[in-house]
């Protein structure tokens, strides 16, 4: 049993269904479809097929074709039709076949939804969340592997949520489709059926903006999130078991806003910091957390903050991904220099 799978047991209580994250993601969609009848689906294929990865599969048959709705394959027109939805008081659903299909939807996403509510003087919000699946590992062609959180940062309006987990995906969406405005849900194509863990089966909430520690330690603070969560405990065990360095492990789940007192409190009390990231390594999340972590926590710092990540390339073809996606090993070397004195 790995570390993520005991993080939601309860000594005592009965054992919660084992699922993975299609079926957590799932669960949770027909939960809030149940519940708000405001919410409504759009996007390619996600009707009768449930999408190209069957995340919605089986939610026409049970809420009908004009909640759960085909759209034809044209990205800019979906998000479009949904800021269109949710300024008139729909909680509309887009799914985007692949991340990097985004790209050519950014005026609806930058320009439209995520500055609706300044533009207007705070007159119409825009509650719509965004789902897209991302991720190497799984030998996509190009445009299918995209991490785009580093592109959404400078975006203000935008909130940016990348589970790790089956629990934190389910309670992260209905978290995400109650918010008053945009999220975009990035979903991890490696994640989606790697593994199962316990989720219950009633409806919970976990806050956007706040980080879990997912391994507490004294010596260096590691922050991730997505796959890379993963990665980062198999590297940290690696090191522990050879050098007994104590590694704290922080799943920052919501990559925009940051939760900067999780990660402040964390650098203050190990003194080291690292962050782990599969998208380019220039200008993305790692680098404004070390900003962050600069701002607040220097004299702390016992060594400069490392950052672990793909590289500043798009992402590459299948037979090359292996070297641009960070691996236990190259991290649990750069915990190791981290550590030395």
């Amino acid at each position: 049993m790995t570390i993520l799978e005991a993080t939601n047991q309860t000594p005592g209580a009965k054992p919660a269904p084992r699922l993975t994250m299609i079926e957590a993601i799932n669960q949770s969609l027909r939960i809030e479809m149940e519940r708000d009848g405001r919410v409504v689906m759009i996007g390619e294929d996600i009707g009768k097929n449930g999408g190209v990865f069957r995340v919605t599969d089986g939610l026409q048959a049970h809420f009908g074709e004009n909640r759960v709705f085909d759209a034809p394959l044209a990205e800019s027109g979906i998000i479009g039709t949904a800021v269109g939805m949710a300024v008139y008081g729909l909680r509309p659903i887009a799914e985007i076949q692949f991340a990097g299909f985004m790209y050519v939807s950014f005026n609806q996403l930058v320009s439209q939804a995520a500055r609706m509510r300044f533009r207007s003087g705070g007159m119409f919000t825009v509650p719509m969340v965004i789902r897209a699946p991302y991720g190497g590992g799984v030998r996509t062609p190009e445009l299918h592997s995209d991490s785009l959180e580093g592109v959404l940062l400078q975006t203000p309006g935008l909130k940016v949520v990348v589970p790790s987990n089956p629990y934190d995906a389910k309670g992260l969406l209905a978290a995400a489709i109650e918010d008053p405005d945009p999220v975009v849900f990035f979903e991890n194509i490696k994640l989606y059926r790697s593994f199962k863990q316990e989720v219950p089966e009633e409806r919970y909430v976990i806050p956007l903006g706040k980080a879990s520690v997912v391994q507490e330690g004294s010596d260096i603070s590691i922050f991730t999130y997505g796959a890379m969560v993963s990665v980062v405990l198999q590297a940290a065990k690696q090191v522990a078991e050879e050098k007994g360095a104590s590694i704290e492990v922080v799943d920052l789940r919501t990559t925009w806003p940051l939760d900067e007192e999780t990660i402040v409190n964390s650098v203050t009390k190990t003194g080291r910091a690292m962050i782990v990231h599969e998208a380019p390594k220039a200008g993305g999340i790692g680098a404004e957390i070390s900003a962050i972590i600069n701002e607040n926590c220097l004299y702390s710092l016992l060594k400069p903050v490392a950052r672990v990540t793909g590289y500043d390339t798009p992402f590459p073809p299948p037979q090359l991904e292996d070297l641009y996606l960070p691996t236990p090993t190259r991290v649990a070397w750069a915990i190791a220099a981290t550590l030395e004195d």
